[in-house]
């Protein structure tokens, strides 16, 4: 069974711009993932204004029964989140890997417009590789 279950991109908008199924169980469709991506970010926001730690970035990590979900926010406002096994461990390297991909592959493609969906097979590539290359780090519970 994968150790990460889905990986989202979400503009500094709120809007889903990436999403990317890895476990086989529970697959969502689009509706789905838009209304998560939206949720997350509203929550991600609230969490920012209510916390009680002068310059909180809001929530990193969010733990259930069944599922951890790990966020991590750029300085322009994009969040990057993936939906994982319970206790699995690096998710904070991969995070930053992935935005290094993004930042490298699609804001530096001349194509690509802002805040719009990720079309860049070079992206999907590399994000591929990385997610395969660190999965052995991953250890459950």
């Amino acid at each position: 069974m994968a150790s990460i279950y889905n990986l989202f991109i979400i503009n500094k908008s709120g809007g889903l711009i990436f999403c990317k199924d890895y476990g086989s169980a529970g697959r969502m469709d689009t509706n789905d993932s838009l209304r998560l991506a939206s949720l997350w970010h509203s929550m991600h926001a609230i969490s920012q204004q209510l916390s009680p730690i002068v310059g909180c970035m809001g929530i990193e990590l969010l733990e259930a029964d069944t599922f951890d979900l790990h966020c991590f926010q750029s300085l322009t406002g994009t969040k990057i989140f993936v939906v994982s096994e319970p206790g699995t461990q690096g998710m904070e390297l991969l995070l930053k890997s992935i935005y290094e991909l993004y930042t490298d592959y699609v804001l530096k493609n001349p194509f690509y417009e802002m805040e719009m969906p990720i079309r860049c097979e070079l992206f999907e590539l590399n994000l591929a590789q990385a997610i395969r290359k660190d999965k052995p780090a991953f250890g459950g519970r």
